[in-house]
């Protein structure tokens, strides 16, 4: 369960219950990134829900950290087979997000949208009921460029291209897109406990 504030670490399990096939636990922070770091200044940073190419709704900045925050710490895993415990992050979830747009979400799938042209495709079951977040804080702190900031979709069940750094909007399409690494070959899910690395996978 995901709480405004709440802080506490996952369950106490051993080290190969949370640890998926071929992964490696690290403790630093690997930087891996498909584009170039763009360097944004949040007075001109704004985030947009779109249904295709229709604006739903946008927010700048200031009003995206004006709605709720949340907490959360996750395990994530990246696809190059590290995986670091235990991450701290802060945002807003996807949830609020449409529920400050007073939105029922008009499709099944959706594409990330980042500055620098990445996208990744995600089923919005995978999104929602406190599962996703546009975070834009790690470990306490603002969010550095080269981990996404100052905001990256943060998306910690599944293999972490899938948290698109950069993040700017949020498009609902009607059937399942691939995005950037999907198209070359990087699995439609992603998901790290059935090791979906690859298109066949």
């Amino acid at each position: 369960m995901v709480t405004r504030g709440f802080t506490g670490k996952a369950g106490d399990y051993g080290q190969s219950r949370r640890l998926p096939s071929g992964q490696h636990v690290v403790s630093d922070f690997p930087v891996l990134s498909a584009t170039p770091t763009p360097l944004i200044d949040t007075e001109n940073w704004t985030f947009t829900l779109k249904n295709g190419p229709r604006v739903l709704a946008k927010w700048n900045w200031a009003d995206f950290k004006a709605l709720p925050q949340t907490k959360m710490t996750r395990d994530i895993h990246c696809v190059t087979t590290w995986s670091k415990f235990d991450t701290f992050w802060e945002g807003v979830l996807i949830d609020d997000l449409l529920a400050a747009a007073d939105l029922v979400a008009p499709s099944a799938y959706t594409l990330a949208h980042s500055y620098g042209g990445y996208s990744t495709n995600l089923p919005l079951a995978d999104l929602i009921s406190g599962k996703a977040m546009v975070a834009t804080k790690y470990g306490g702190k603002p969010l550095a460029p080269e981990h996404g900031g100052p905001a990256r979709l943060l998306v910690p069940h599944l293999y972490f291209w899938k948290s698109a750094k950069w993040v700017n909007s949020l498009q609902f399409t009607d059937r399942d897109e691939p995005g950037f690494w999907e198209l070359r070959g990087y699995h439609r899910y992603g998901d790290p406990w059935r090791e979906q690395r690859y298109t066949n996978d």
